[in-house]
């Protein structure tokens, strides 16, 4: 797994979202935005990645990664029932998707410390 591939997968969605905010074309489903096993990192977890499944920073990004999918789905949803300002607020700045977001990175980066000790 490139971790650092991964910062940068996770930390495109905010750009990624906002562009699907300003124009909901149904380009991404939210049922499978939701799932954390679809992107290259959800893949790594419940793949590879299970042979550190006893660590506890293992877990923590297990459970974050997550939480950041379910986030992003909301935040998909509300742009298709034409809500953008109520979208765009689910993304600023203190919003529960960016700290979920933050904390992600913060463990995908933790995990990757841990392994390559």
């Amino acid at each position: 797994m490139n971790f650092d591939e991964a910062v940068t997968a996770h930390t495109d969605w905010k750009m990624k979202l906002r562009k699907y905010i300003s124009k909901p074309d149904q380009s991404l489903n939210p049922a499978v935005v939701g799932q954390d096993n679809q992107c290259a990192l959800g893949k790594w977890i419940y793949g590879e990645g299970l042979v550190h499944k006893a660590l506890p920073e293992y877990e923590n990004l297990r459970k974050l990664h997550g939480s950041f999918h379910q986030c992003a789905a909301k935040v998909l949803v509300e742009a298709d029932k034409g809500n953008a300002t109520s979208a765009e607020a689910m993304i600023a700045s203190g919003s529960e998707y960016l700290t979920v977001s933050n904390s992600t990175v913060g463990a995908i980066l933790t995990l990757k410390k841990k392994i390559n000790t």
